[in-house]
């Protein structure tokens, strides 16, 4: 499958490993930054009026 066809999540996730890999960072720092984005987003999505 090439990544033009794959759906958004997957070009985002793409998009997101290759950030995070060019600032060298440790694996440690990543993950505990995704979890205080992942709670960001969670609250985000509850707090959104449906559509």
């Amino acid at each position: 499958m090439s990544l033009e066809n794959a759906p958004d999540e997957i070009k985002l996730a793409v998009d997101l490993i290759m950030l995070l890999e060019q600032h060298e960072l440790a694996p440690e720092v990543v993950l505990k930054a995704l979890e205080i984005v992942k709670k960001d987003f969670e609250y985000k999505l509850q707090a959104s009026p449906l559509p």
